[in-house]
């Protein structure tokens, strides 16, 4: 039985994710030249989470738990519940450490993109990917390369040289997205963690 993962992932990337760069127009994120193509931006840096992010990582759960349901196995009406002390004690553990590790990216003062890492239980050189999350006006940036590249770095300095993670079935923009990532369709597929009708693929790739 593959070990089960934390948290599945959403659809990080838009389908302009492949975008050419060089292309003209507005550069602000979510701007649309007037082909209607994302032009090129650069994304902003990525560092591990601090004990101090706690309230701005709310944010962002809150966020991508009302954006993409089905990809996450806690609710909106759970998060939104869950006392503050025990979100920051919980961002404070995946602040340091080789188990447990949470990367973001900032633009404008507030979190933009969340990746976590975890080592898989029961699986010796694997972290699993987790709770990927990009705010809609920055996918198709190139951000989510930057997050996944990350939890990457930290798994190989934590001696784990492979990825893991799944994808709701169905959820193709999601796994053209982490196929231009260099993940490949293991050919598993396992139950969706809180619906049943649903199953999730595996994909994998080296840190």
């Amino acid at each position: 039985m593959p070990a089960p993962i934390p948290q599945t992932t959403a659809a990080p990337e838009s389908d302009h994710s492949a975008d050419p760069p060089g292309t003209t127009g507005p550069t602000r994120p979510g701007g649309t030249t007037e082909s209607g193509l994302r032009p090129a931006v650069a994304p902003p840096p990525v560092r591990r989470v601090r004990p101090t992010d706690a309230a701005r990582i709310r944010a962002i759960r809150l966020e991508m738990l009302a954006d993409s349901p089905l990809a996450f196995l806690e609710t909106l009406a759970d998060a939104a519940a869950r006392p503050h002390a025990e979100f920051a004690a919980r961002i404070a553990g995946m602040s340091v450490g080789s188990r447990t590790a949470a990367f973001v990216a900032e633009a404008g003062g507030r979190v933009v993109g969340h990746a976590g890492g975890q080592a898989a239980p029961g699986q010796p050189g694997v972290t699993v990917v987790f709770a990927v999350y990009l705010t809609p006006a920055w996918r198709g940036t190139g951000l989510l390369a930057a997050l996944v590249e990350a939890v990457a770095d930290w798994s190989r300095a934590a001696g784990r040289p492979e990825l893991l993670l799944e994808v709701v079935v169905g959820n193709d923009r999601a796994v053209r997205a982490y196929q231009r990532l260099g993940f490949v369709d293991t050919g598993v597929r396992v139950a969706h963690p809180t619906v049943p009708a649903l199953r999730e693929l595996q994909m994998r790739r080296s840190a």
